[in-house]
């Protein structure tokens, strides 16, 4: 784990893996202490922002006590499930199921049996990049970015899952559509998916 200065009100801590990095903010969660205003965590990253006037050498010395956690099996058992319903008729469906040999229906089926977990949300609000060690396939990203991706498109890159919660460009493979809604300002919380959130996909006509 690496410590970095982030401004004058946060610092970022920097781990060598997207799963210690996993591990690290739950970790963090569970003993966040006063002024830490939020934790925004990231790929290989955990944001800590903090209220004016704390000490960042208290935060750092905290953020050291945490350390950097081994993953822990089944470290989200106890996290919310949110199911989101999938019809797999997505346009790249086919060819990315080529790409690691298998049939539309295979890719289709594993990507619905398998249990995912918000890792860390970006890109847009309520898009949460999901990971599964159920799943263990790689998918690359398209070669060209579409410049118009709909909302509620499932889709697949590197070792990740995502469903986009709005209309934007995009480059993922799209493997299906949903029609849950990912991002409603007026909803509380606004988001369906927050880091630690365990997704399960169900396939529908």
């Amino acid at each position: 784990m690496r410590v970095l200065p982030f401004g004058d009100r946060a610092l970022l801590a920097e781990y060598d893996t997207l799963e210690r990095t996993m591990a690290a903010a739950r970790a963090m969660e569970r003993t966040v202490p006063p002024g830490v205003i939020e934790l925004v965590p990231a790929a290989r990253t955990v944001l800590v922002r903090v209220e004016p006037g704390m000490s960042l050498r208290a935060i750092e010395a905290w953020l050291r006590g945490v350390g950097d956690p081994e993953p822990a099996a089944g470290g989200h058992a106890d996290a919310p499930v949110v199911s989101i319903p999938v019809r797999y008729n997505g346009p790249d469906l086919a060819e990315a199921a080529a790409a690691v040999g298998l049939s539309a229906e295979e890719l289709a089926e594993r990507h619905a049996a398998s249990t995912w977990v918000c890792a860390f949300t970006g890109f847009a609000p309520g898009f949460g990049y999901l990971v599964s060690p159920d799943f263990g396939l790689e998918l690359p990203r398209r070669a060209t970015s579409r410049p118009r991706v709909e909302p509620g498109s499932v889709a697949l890159a590197a070792e990740f899952s995502g469903v986009y919660p709005r209309a934007s460009p995009g480059g993922w493979q799209l493997i299906g559509s949903t029609d849950a809604v990912l991002w409603d300002a007026a909803r509380e919380p606004a988001a369906l998916l927050s880091p630690g959130t365990r997704v399960r996909f169900e396939a529908v006509p």
